[in-house]
């Protein structure tokens, strides 16, 4: 692929370190609860249990429906994901025309099966009122090194989606080295995806800080390049409102501020809005609203 070629692919872990220091420093001790209520309007609200059904959903979409009248000056979040079945049920229940409908395809959550019937469920999520689609990098074939496979394959993806938003998983738990994941997130971004995310919540560890700046450092050398914006998306393990200022203020200090919308930034998560609700208005750290 030409864009590994155009890139340097080594990741110093000295600079990681740095570039994660100054971003924990620079994450606020006070006047959270406003960075707190952009972040909330940043979250992807996601159920992908195999105990998901018809009545779970509904009701995950009708506390959305009621959140602003139950907590004013609160945004809605970005989008429910939910598993291709369900993406149905979501658009029958959902009201609030700014709450983006996401699914899961394409094999999720290990991306072990044919292109084919990876494009045939997408497809089909996409038919059912899928705004979104969220794919797993073929990881197995990457890690083979076969690299036409795995571009061939996002391309046609891409291709057969159109401008439906396309959210590539690296599953970086399973990468594990860093100049690794800078180079399945620079292949990403060169075979068509919008936004590139860290992992899928099935493989420990989910994300980490540490993997999260790689890939901001791939997304601002590709802009620096190419003047097109790429978006990221950490995703697994991100369940308390620290950790999110955290992964906020790693975009920023990277990206910048251009970045901080959630048409650049997504945070996927089940229990981080609880808790970022609970500690807004603070009804403690066990707080249930969805």
């Amino acid at each position: 692929m030409k864009i590994l070629s155009d890139f340097n692919l080594n990741v110093d872990p000295d600079e990681v370190k740095q570039l994660l220091a100054k971003a924990s420093a620079a994450v606020p001790s006070d006047g959270m609860k406003d960075q707190l209520r952009k972040i909330f309007g940043l979250i992807d609200l996601t159920t992908l249990s195999e105990q998901d059904n018809t009545e779970n959903v509904s009701l995950m979409c009708r506390k959305v429906n009621q959140l602003g009248e139950e907590y004013a000056d609160m945004p809605g979040v970005a989008a429910i994901c939910v598993y291709p079945e369900l993406v149905g049920v979501v658009r029958e229940n959902l009201e609030n025309p700014l709450v983006a409908i996401a699914s899961v395809g394409g094999g999720f959550p290990a991306s072990q099966t044919f292109t084919n019937i990876k494009v045939m469920e997408i497809e089909q999520a996409i038919a059912q009122g899928a705004e979104e689609i969220d794919i797993v990098l073929p990881v197995g074939k990457f890690l083979m090194d076969d690299l036409d496979y795995v571009d061939y394959e996002i391309q046609v993806i891409k291709q057969r989606m159109g401008p439906i938003l396309l959210k590539v998983i690296l599953e970086t738990g399973s990468l594990g080295d860093l100049s690794l994941i800078r180079k399945a997130a620079l292949m990403a971004i060169g075979s068509g995806a919008d936004f590139i995310k860290t992992s899928t919540g099935k493989v420990s560890p989910g994300a980490t800080p540490e993997a999260m700046i790689v890939m901001c450092c791939a997304i601002r050398d590709y802009y620096n390049r190419t003047g097109k914006k790429i978006g990221i998306k950490p995703a697994g393990g991100i369940s308390n409102s620290q950790t999110a200022l955290l992964y906020y203020q790693i975009v920023k200090e990277i990206l910048g501020d251009e970045w901080l919308n959630k048409e650049r930034f997504r945070i996927g998560a089940s229990g981080l809005a609880n808790r970022i609700l609970g500690d807004i208005f603070d009804k403690g750290p066990d707080f249930g609203y969805f």
